[in-house]
């Protein structure tokens, strides 16, 4: 039987409100995750992803900027007390939306890690439902069962569309108590 991990997308401060790109749930739904990891779910492997800006080029002129690596608003938010195995940084010098784009401090890929380890499934949760936990799962499920966990999840806009074309993918979408 494969293993399982938990992948927490993005819950960053400048993603959670008062940041420069805040979502409206962004600080309940960093709560709610700590929450959730502290009950027995099964998980061999926590990881996360972080957005960690140098000079991403026209990512910028996009968005607002936002992580830049080294500030606190790249930092975790508060509310997000989780132990995590291994944290993956992406969209350094470009645009990067999926944690699969990212990279370990040692330079591994988050494909390569939790393929090492033998996971096969995988709970996606974090910020924001319809940019980077969507692109996350839908990476994630090229090599994985993927679940997005709707209530630990927070959008910038609506998730509907992105719960729709991730189920509509292949991915599970149901909330944590499922």
């Amino acid at each position: 039987m494969g293993m399982k991990a938990l992948v927490i997308v993005d819950v960053q401060n400048d993603f959670c409100p008062g940041g420069s790109l805040g979502t409206e749930r962004g600080a309940d739904v960093a709560a709610a995750i700590t929450e959730y990891a502290r009950g027995d779910h099964g998980y061999d492997y926590v990881v996360a992803t972080k957005d960690w800006h140098i000079d991403p080029g026209e990512h910028f002129e996009v968005w607002p900027v936002h992580c830049v690596a080294g500030t606190s608003g790249a930092e975790f938010h508060p509310n997000l007390q989780v132990e995590t195995d291994e944290v993956f940084y992406k969209g350094q010098y470009t645009a990067a939306y999926s944690g699969f784009e990212g990279a370990s401090e040692a330079g591994e890929s988050m494909e390569e890690w939790l393929t090492q380890r033998g996971v096969t499934e995988l709970d996606v949760v974090g910020i924001a439902t319809d940019f980077c936990v969507k692109a996350t799962a839908i990476d994630g499920l090229e090599k994985f069962q993927v679940r997005v966990l709707t209530d630990l999840c927070a959008p910038v806009a609506d998730e509907a569309e992105a719960f729709a074309a991730l189920a509509a993918a292949g991915a599970t979408v149901q909330p944590a108590d499922a």
